[in-house]
């Protein structure tokens, strides 16, 4: 019987303080805390199953208070988003809901979060994000990115930029987004990679790769965890590895 076998993790890396990550699989939401093992959570093939990371702004306040409320609200709206208008519109009520918790409160004013994540469904994958975190179709034969980052290209000899041009909240007032979402189709042994900048800055998409080539599941998971420890840990690391099993 076909089936999603969702592997997570989320760690605080080895600079920041506190972790303003968040993820959500399923039901099942991981926010602002550290797993001290990759988590793999099996759910069947069938009702939409959401899979998504939120990375809270860092240096603005409540970053972690942000990036809960969305992946929260995308565990509630869950099986309910079947296309990819329905995705759009959770992912437009989730900026609604960031600026409105932050509105007349001056600790969580400008608090706001990045998205990307998966929906899986029977037989296709509907894919979204809002800012810099990315989903990857992760193939045997290569990665490739499914995401469209909303950043501005880095500057001459670096290979990524820090600046983000439309995230969920963020700022003083209401700013609306236009959220990228697409859909994919999918088959048995398909595999994507959903993760925070945490991992994606410090380690190149070649080594991602190589490691995805010869690793799955929680294995894969902890190998690449380990591979941006070893790159310095510079930011939060919250990743979750969708597989489809038959």
């Amino acid at each position: 019987m076909p089936y999603i076998a969702v592997t997570a993790l989320s760690d605080v890396g080895l600079v920041r303080e506190h972790n303003e990550d968040s993820l959500v699989a399923g039901p099942w939401t991981l926010c602002g805390t550290v797993t001290e093992n990759p988590q793999t959570l099996l759910f069947p093939l069938g009702t939409p199953l959401v899979t998504a990371v939120a990375d809270g702004l860092g240096g603005q306040p409540a970053g972690e208070v942000a990036s809960a409320l969305v992946v929260r609200q995308l565990a509630a709206l869950g099986p309910a988003l079947d296309d990819e208008d329905a995705v759009g519109e959770a992912l437009n009520m989730c900026n609604h809901m960031v600026y409105s918790a932050a509105d007349g409160n001056p600790d969580l004013l400008t608090m706001g979060t990045t998205v990307a994540g998966v929906v899986v469904l029977h037989d296709r994958v509907t894919v979204f994000n809002v800012g810099d975190s990315k989903v990857y179709d992760a193939a045997q034969d290569g990665l490739r990115q499914l995401s469209v980052d909303d950043s501005p290209p880095p500057r001459p000899g670096r290979r990524v930029t820090t600046a983000v041009t439309q995230t969920l909240g963020g700022g003083p007032s209401y700013t609306p987004v236009t959220p990228h979402v697409t859909t994919a189709s999918l088959a048995p042994g398909d595999r994507c990679l959903v993760c925070t900048d945490g991992l994606t800055d410090p380690v190149p998409d070649e080594e991602l790769h190589a490691l995805l080539r010869v690793h799955d599941d929680g294995r894969a998971a902890y190998e690449l965890w380990k591979a941006a420890i070893e790159a310095g840990g510079p930011d939060n690391i919250t990743l979750a590895l969708v597989r489809i099993g038959e």
